[in-house]
């Protein structure tokens, strides 16, 4: 299995207290460095293009992200900050995307992990916003629909919050279905179940104190079955796990068995229905113990034969 990971996505730092830290991504490295010391091809993840970000940003949004910046941080919104390393974090967390899709899309193996960080699923076309820069989930399937020429492609996510960036990105086009679990009456305060698009639209809200009956009941009721009847072409994850019972940004109160259970699920769908494809992507989790566990078991239910 491949992993895609880059160094300069440690460089971003929006601030001492911040949640989205370095260390976010320090302790997930070691802990599939220690767990998996054979089974994961790690790879360098290059920088995305300027074209393939802008498949899904504007150019402004663009220029504002990559400019050369000398002051220790920059505010971008109320929790969204950059400092003088962000930059290139952000193009390489996207270039991992496109990478991942590239290789499992070329049969050199089914299925990747990319450890990269900022995440990505709040932004918008036009907004970087909630800890996120560029959408790295977006960039991925626009590239994979344009590239690949696919005409249905899965973008699923477990994350606590909702992607409200990847939604509004693909609310229009049929040819990207997004589904999506998340904690009701959490930020972005989006993500309804009304919310259809063009038929490609699916969330689910759970109530906070959702444990894991009700996340796995709603998941294997409606979710995992409507992703079947789309019969997906590839199928992208936007794998947070800020779900967690320990994470202090929310109040689901998931275990990390659950990670493994939905992972396994999906890997399913992606045998039945995309010859295997599965490209994941890190994006939320806030206690560090939590995320470093859940990681592992998310590569670990991926690589289970």
């Amino acid at each position: 299995m491949l992993a895609f990971t880059h160094p300069d996505c440690l460089l971003h730092d929006p601030g001492p207290g911040h949640p989205e830290c370095p260390q976010r991504l320090q302790v997930v490295l070691d802990a599939l460095h220690a767990a998996f010391p054979a089974q994961l091809d790690w790879r360098q993840a290059p920088p995305a293009k300027f074209g393939e970000l802008a498949r899904v940003h504007d150019s402004a949004l663009i220029d504002q992200v990559l400019a050369t910046q000398t002051e220790p941080l920059r505010q971008l919104d109320m929790d969204t900050l950059t400092s003088p390393g962000s930059a290139s974090a952000a193009v390489h967390a996207a270039g991992a995307g496109v990478a991942a899709v590239d290789a499992v899309m070329l049969g050199k193996d089914p299925l990747a992990f990319c450890a990269v960080r900022p995440p990505g699923h709040h932004a918008t076309a036009t907004t970087a916003m909630g800890f996120c820069l560029f959408n790295n989930i977006a960039i991925a399937a626009a590239y994979a629909r344009d590239r690949y020429g696919l005409e249905r492609i899965a973008i699923v996510d477990f994350d606590v919050h909702h992607g409200n960036g990847t939604q509004d990105i693909f609310a229009a086009d049929p040819r990207v279905a997004y589904y999506s679990t998340h904690q009701a009456g959490l930020f972005p305060h989006s993500g309804l179940r009304r919310d259809r698009g063009a038929g490609n639209l699916l969330n689910i809200l759970l109530p906070p104190g959702s444990g894991s009956f009700r996340f796995r009941n709603t998941w294997a009721d409606e979710m995992l079955p409507a992703i079947d009847d789309f019969r997906p072409q590839l199928l992208l994850v936007s794998a947070g796990f800020d779900a967690h019972l320990r994470d202090p940004q929310a109040d689901l109160m998931l275990e990390t068995d659950d990670f493994a259970w939905i992972t396994a699920e999906l890997r399913g769908l992606a045998r039945r229905h995309a010859a295997g494809r599965m490209v994941s992507m890190l994006e939320g989790g806030y206690d560090l113990q939590a995320l470093a566990e859940c990681s592992v078991a998310h590569v670990g239910a991926l690589l289970d034969p």
